[in-house]
């Protein structure tokens, strides 16, 4: 409770306001931002933001530098890898600060904001760019980062109204609690004349105060400062303010501290008076329905343009109705209900509404397309400015040619007969009503453009990418909470928000040498198969084949770039890849351990179902490869302990075997590992992954036993011949010893 001179007492609430905790990422696109999304109440005096970012114990973290940005109304735009924005984008730099996380493992910053914009306010942090390197899950423990934002906000419960037209008295008490009110600026308000005078201290000597009017919005703010010093009546008028929006004054004495300022503050508007192109419809939809003009008599272009120079002197601007046509998720389309085109004139601006309040939009990407109909420009030199301006519009195009209006800095764009098209591209707009104003400009003075009239078509539309990403680029829509936001996620070396940024794109070429080294070293399975039927491993040669065909076909269609080829669902190409890789691990190691026939089946089947149990809990698990490959390991050094201890000496016997086949395998199945779990990156993964390939069938084509010594590859007509024969082999084969 503040009270000043026992007449006025002001009761202050405070709010607090939380968000869970999320880990930080290494950043490589937008996806990898944390973004928390806030609201800030009405009549808001101070916000502070408690900030904790804090990392874990492991012996692998190290120091790190944490970037948090804040914007008002739309998550931050920003750009980490100093890239490219698409084309005829606006792109503003964020307000950010760096968290620096170095011996200390956790550390907590403030920042404060005096009198903030009340809305949404939206926070994105993120770690460094990332590495690049390709890590598999569960060979390595990356340390955690974690990333925490908490909201302090003092609100002013009972905040005085500043009535129209009314001086209302205040005192400020002191320097340390300044004076806050608040106005309402109507609809169609073209003007507002704040004046703050009879200004004096308890001390009854001259003033010295600071108004500040507007509220701070990041990454930049248009408050309006001016400093009043004496008796002299201060004074300053604001132009295209916030529609129907409250506007926050804050006065704050500068003089000393032991006394207080009494003063008097007085607002008053000027209003707007707003046309429709109802009348202008209607008049021309009469004046082409009559029949048999004379010679003497004006045409219809003509004659609409006497009658709306007539009729614009009366209005501020012109009105264009727009309906908003929502498609899907952040996509909206603007339909102008009288046609594409807008009449453009030179007395009074056009404008076109398009609303974007309903706190769902501004994740997406506001597009505005102007084309200009040069046949309709009656004034050759002449041209058409507009401007697309957020809260309120501007209307003083003709004078200023200043796309700004009171607490915001527009975005210009310009017509005429040489350059008849200009586009715009507003990435996350912030969530407010925006205005589009056009208006038709003539180099030599308003009075040569008095009856000039400009046709522009005007398309208007809201998406979650901007083109879709291109085609190097996937758009995901990302989701924080219940607010959703879309983003571009860019292959090939394509970088920038729409990944529209070539500097490191591969090329054609590289595309097709990628695609063919990924699918074609799947070939090198065909000695491997070759071997297996050839020692009479029918079972191990089908899973090569399975194994291989889908490799083929999956990295066919995992390519980023342009050389694609998808014979089914993505997802299910990649997890028959998954499930024919480590099933040929199993059934190679099961091969190698030389059990009995029907034990070694039996395996195969039951480590089969439960390898593709494991793929489906998690695909990209490192125990899925893992475990049944020392379960298998087990197996095998198992069974040639027993055959040893049987025999009496080292199993396998054969030193060649060891020296020329096992030794060989062994070591290339060493080195594929190695190359696939720690040498990998995305730069380098379309030939590190290719050797993985070489690297894995020719070892299973070294570490294949060799076949039983009693049957002789291909004996189909011995075979077929005596049915009881191939009995009597396989049960001989069951009790065989090797």
């Amino acid at each position: 409770m503040i009270c000043s001179l026992g007449e006025i007492c002001s009761l202050f609430v405070s709010e607090y306001f939380s968000q869970s905790a999320q880990r930080l990422s290494f950043y490589s696109w937008y996806g990898n931002a944390k973004v928390f999304h806030f609201h800030v109440p009405e009549d808001t005096v101070l916000l502070r933001w408690l900030l904790q970012a804090s990392r874990g114990k492991e012996p692998e973290c190290t120091s790190m530098e944490v970037t948090v940005h804040f914007r008002y109304g739309a998550p931050p735009v920003i750009n980490p890898l100093g890239t490219h924005f698409p084309a005829n984008a606006t792109v503003r730099p964020s307000y950010n600060i760096s968290i620096t996380l170095s011996s200390a493992v956790q550390n907590t910053t403030f920042v404060n904001i005096t009198t903030p914009a009340a809305g949404d306010w939206f926070i994105a942090a993120h770690l460094p760019e990332a590495a690049g390197r390709i890590e598999v899950k569960g060979f390595s423990t990356p340390c955690t980062y974690m990333f925490q934002a908490d909201m302090f906000v003092l609100r002013l419960t009972d905040m005085p109204v500043l009535e129209p037209g009314v001086a209302m008295p205040q005192t400020i008490v002191s320097p340390a609690k300044p004076l806050h009110v608040k106005v309402f600026v109507p609809k169609y308000t073209a003007r507002m004349w704040f004046e703050l005078r009879s200004c004096m201290t308890s001390e009854r000597r001259a003033c010295t105060v600071r108004v500040v009017l507007g509220s701070i919005t990041l990454p930049q703010s248009f408050q309006r400062i001016i400093t009043c010093t004496g008796n002299v009546n201060c004074s300053v008028s604001l132009d295209s303010l916030p529609w129907e929006k409250w506007v926050q004054i804050m006065v704050e004495s500068l003089g000393t501290a032991n006394a207080s300022v009494s003063l008097e503050m007085l607002a008053s508007f000027t209003d707007c008076r707003p046309g429709s192109t109802s009348s202008f419809l209607n008049f021309s939809s009469l004046n082409q329905s009559q029949a048999g003009s004379g010679p003497g008599s004006p045409t219809p272009s003509t004659g609409m343009a006497l009658r709306n120079t007539s009729d614009q002197r009366s209005f501020c601007l012109q009105n264009q109705p727009v309906v908003r046509e929502d498609l899907d998720v952040v996509s909206v389309r603007y339909r102008l209900l009288n046609g594409p085109s807008v009449a453009v004139y030179s007395i009074s601006p056009t404008l076109l509404l398009l609303n974007l309040n309903s706190g769902m939009d501004s994740g997406g990407s506001l597009v505005v397309n102007l084309l200009l109909n040069k046949t309709s420009l009656s004034q050759a030199n002449a041209t058409v400015v507009a401007c697309v301006s957020a809260a309120s519009p501007v209307l003083s195009l003709n004078t200023t040619q200043n796309c700004s209006t009171a607490f915001f800095q527009g975005y210009p764009l310009s017509l005429s007969t040489s350059s008849a098209e200009a586009m715009l591209i507003v990435l996350y707009p912030q969530t407010d009503d925006w205005f589009l104003s056009l208006q038709l400009i003539c180099p030599k003075g308003q009075s040569e453009c008095n009856t000039a009239e400009a046709k522009v078509t005007v398309i208007a539309y809201l998406t979650p990418c901007f083109n879709d990403c291109g085609p190097y680029g996937q758009c995901s829509l990302l989701r924080r909470h219940g607010y959703l936001y879309a983003g571009c996620s860019c292959k090939a070396g394509w970088s920038g928000w729409s990944c529209t940024d070539d500097t490191k794109a591969q090329s054609v070429g590289a595309q097709n040498l990628a695609t063919l080294l990924l699918t074609l070293s799947n070939l090198m399975f065909l000695p491997a198969i070759a071997v297996a039927v050839y020692r009479y491993y029918l079972v191990e040669a089908s899973v090569y084949t399975y194994t291989m065909f889908f490799s083929t076909f999956y990295h066919a269609c995992d390519q980023p770039g342009i050389a694609v080829m998808c014979i089914m669902d993505y997802d299910t190409l990649q997890y028959c890849d998954f499930l024919g890789s480590v099933v040929s691990i199993w059934v190679t190691i099961l091969c190698m351990s030389r059990v009995k026939k029907i034990l070694k089946y039996v395996l195969f089947v039951l480590g089969s179902l439960l390898i593709a149990m494991s793929l489906q809990l998690d695909r990209r698990g490192v125990w899925n490869m893992m475990g049944p490959c020392l379960f298998a390991l087990i197996i095998m050094i198992s069974a040639w302990v027993y055959h040893g201890v049987k025999r009496r000496h080292c199993y396998p016997s054969s030193w060649k075997r060891w020296v020329f086949y096992l030794l060989p395998g062994i070591t290339l199945a060493f080195i594929a590992i190695s190359v696939y779990a720690f040498m990998e990156t995305n730069e380098n993964y379309y030939y590190t992954h290719s050797i993985w390939h070489v690297l894995v069938a020719g070892s299973v084509a070294f570490l294949l036993p060799p076949r039983d010594k009693h049957k002789k590859p291909w004996a189909w007509s011995q075979k077929l011949t005596c049915r009881y024969q191939i009995c009597q082999n396989d049960r001989e084969e069951l009790y065989a010893v090797t």
